[in-house]
């Protein structure tokens, strides 16, 4: 076994891997960037190395610097964690050139990977079973058209050194084919330096089911299915395994032939073999089809290890250090079911947009496995995926693995950023979810249930109210005391009216919401508050309120000496929606454009966002430049007024 290994990585997945080097005496070294030099991960590690600038760039990309910071730490592995560096063989080459240890496949398990199509067609080979598609070298246009209509709409255009989503479009019409073509590659550029693609067809109701493999570069194992069907913008929310309704014989057609697409490239370390499955049909084992393998641990393997008792990043350090396969494939089975949901600082009601800022508040339920690489006081970076943590449950059966992850995520606590908490929480409770009903399309079907932002109550007010004047800290005997009746001040919430507060004893107040009267008591380490269904948790910081709970509320406090003296958009001024680079402007001064029409392309947290005309008009101005770094908020186009 090593004794000290590197870690090129940050956030959760370096924190987990550091505690698996733990439990078996391995010293870990943490690399970080700029913009993570009071990161959780840095604190854990038993050293710590700086390597660059806060963009991926000039810090996590830069295989060299890690290469060279391992070397000179005495490491002697490095752990790639996913992501960044994980499936480039390039630097997996580097790596052992250098006399390292690379924990994960070989360079030529990674290249035979690496891009769709090859793999694709090295899956045939093998015996596996593939979506029908385009998987040729041809990248001209209309020959790619031409696939799409022999293929038959709706497609899917997958850049083919693709992965989380980015490079991908749907496309339903051949009228839509070349603008959306037009966009994958751009992102697939932008993501991996590789703007080809491949057409597959797309399956209507389709589920996505993946296999955990496990080899020792001869042998390998498979350690069951993940459902990750439950999806927005191709990117996984919640996944689970086992998955809902798999049989006994589709398992094992499912698990053969990821093992067989394992072992057909002397596969070595985690990985997991992706399948597009025909949920219309149920689970059948002729309606199953390879997408791709990702030749590295994956963000959802917590599930895997919680219904197998298997710690998978130890099995990677064994393997690496020249053990065989820990268990054979008769020594492994299934307890019980697990989820695992990703809170995410995100915008769900703006359609998924990342955010940023501080973590003023951030706690855990203790009843499940929380996967963080944050703390209360740490900064949502603009620069880095936007995930908080992996919320992981467990249970006997899946009624009760689910209520046990509907009950941690009503215990987790955020403050300080908007995030996907309520988004997730609403999950849980869906109808068709809880059945066991799922495939990818189910979000976007019912977006605007799982999205919806109900209008708080009067309790919820009231509770605002009470710690908008921080009345748990009023302990002082006197607090409240008067000669004549209470003391009524203003409480100024945004969208609130008619709100004021009295304090009438210590910790104790009555609220008046539009002359409805309410009573709070601070207590238990929260508030009672007259008609609340239970203990009232919440956080006022730096102007904004949040209320903990199954469905969060976040009020914002109204200063009524200051007038907003930003642009009065409307439809007038396209504004950058968060932080990014703007990566590309189609319009100019003087331009006619149509309602919907493409003005600009802002890059953000790794993913493309296109920025649209709210109407008609004539562009005014143009506020910005491809390459030019924005913050939120920042105006980018200018129409003509309307006359």
């Amino acid at each position: 076994m090593f004794d000290k290994i590197l870690i090129a990585n940050r956030g959760e997945i370096a924190c987990r891997i550091i505690r698996s080097a733990r439990k078996l005496g391995v010293k870990s070294v943490a690399v970080y960037s700029q913009a993570d030099a009071g990161a959780l991960h840095v604190a854990l590690a038993d050293q710590a190395v700086a390597i660059g600038g806060p963009a991926p760039r000039d810090s996590y990309l830069r295989a060299d610097t890690i290469i060279q910071a391992a070397l000179d730490s005495g490491a002697q592995a490095i752990h790639p964690g996913y992501g960044f560096l994980s499936e480039n063989p390039d630097f997996v080459a580097a790596v052992e050139g250098a006399g390292l240890v690379f924990i994960g496949p070989s360079v030529s398990a990674i290249r035979a990977m690496g891009l769709k199509d090859a793999a694709k067609a090295l899956m045939q080979d093998a015996g596996v079973p593939v979506v029908p598609g385009y998987h040729g070298a041809n990248q001209d246009p209309e020959h790619l058209a031409g696939a799409a209509d022999a293929i038959g709409y709706p497609v899917l255009i997958k850049a083919v050194a693709g992965g989380g989503g980015k490079g991908m479009r749907l496309v339903e019409t051949p009228a839509d084919f070349m603008q959306a073509l037009d966009s994958a590659k751009g992102e697939a550029a932008t993501a991996f330096g590789n703007d080809a693609v491949l057409v597959e067809k797309f399956i209507l109701k389709p589920r996505h089911i993946e296999i955990q493999v496990f080899g020792d570069g001869v042998d390998a194992v498979h350690l069951f299915e993940r459902d990750c069907s439950l999806q927005r913008r191709h990117q996984k929310v919640i996944e689970e395994a086992p998955a809902p309704g798999m049989t006994a014989e589709m398992r094992a057609a499912m698990g053969q032939a990821a093992v067989l697409a394992a072992q057909a490239i002397g596969y070595k370390g985690a990985g997991t073999v992706e399948f597009i499955v025909d949920g219309a049909r149920g689970l059948r084992p002729d309606g199953f089809w390879f997408m791709e393998m990702n030749t590295r641990l994956q963000v959802e393997h917590p599930v895997t290890e919680a219904i197998t008792g298997v710690d998978l990043v130890e099995w990677q350090l064994r393997v690496a250090a020249g053990e065989g396969l820990p268990l054979s494939q008769q020594a492994l089975s299934i307890t019980g079911h697990a989820f695992e949901a990703r809170l995410y600082a995100e915008d769900v009601p703006a359609g998924f947009l990342p955010a940023t800022g501080r973590l003023d508040h951030l706690r855990f339920s203790a009843s499940a496995r929380s996967d963080t690489g944050v703390q209360t006081g740490d900064q949502i970076s603009p620069w880095y995926d936007p995930m908080i943590a992996k919320i992981v449950t467990h249970g006997p059966t899946r009624a009760v693995a689910l209520k046990r992850l509907e009950a941690a995520l009503a215990a987790t606590e955020v403050a300080g950023t908007v995030t996907n908490l309520a988004f997730l929480g609403a999950l849980t409770r869906h109808q068709g979810f809880r059945a066991g009903c799922v495939d990818t399309g189910l979000i976007a079907r019912d977006i605007d249930v799982l999205s919806h932002v109900a209008e708080a109550e009067v309790w919820q007010i009231a509770a605002a109210a009470a710690l908008a004047i921080d009345l748990p800290q009023l302990t002082d005997p006197l607090a409240g005391f008067t000669l004549g009746g209470p003391i009524w001040q203003d409480v100024a919430l945004e969208g609130v009216d008619n709100l004021r507060i009295a304090v009438t004893c210590p910790m104790r107040a009555r609220v008046q919401v539009n002359g409805q009267e309410v009573s709070v008591h601070a207590a238990d380490g929260g508030l009672r508050v007259e008609g609340a269904p239970e203990l009232v948790r919440g956080i006022c910081t730096g102007g904004r309120i949040t209320l903990f709970g199954a469905a969060p509320q976040l009020f914002t406090l109204r200063d009524p000496l200051v007038r907003d003296r930003g642009i009065d958009a409307g439809a007038d001024v396209v504004l950058a929606p968060m932080p990014g680079l703007v990566k590309a402007v189609f319009v100019a001064a003087g331009d006619r454009v149509e309602h919907g029409a493409r003005l600009a392309i802002l890059e953000a947290m790794k993913m493309e966002h296109t920025l649209t005309a709210a109407r008609a008009g004539t562009v005014a101005e143009v506020l910005t430049h491809a390459g030019a770094q924005v913050e939120a908020g920042a105006a980018l186009v200018r129409l003509e007024d309307e006359a």
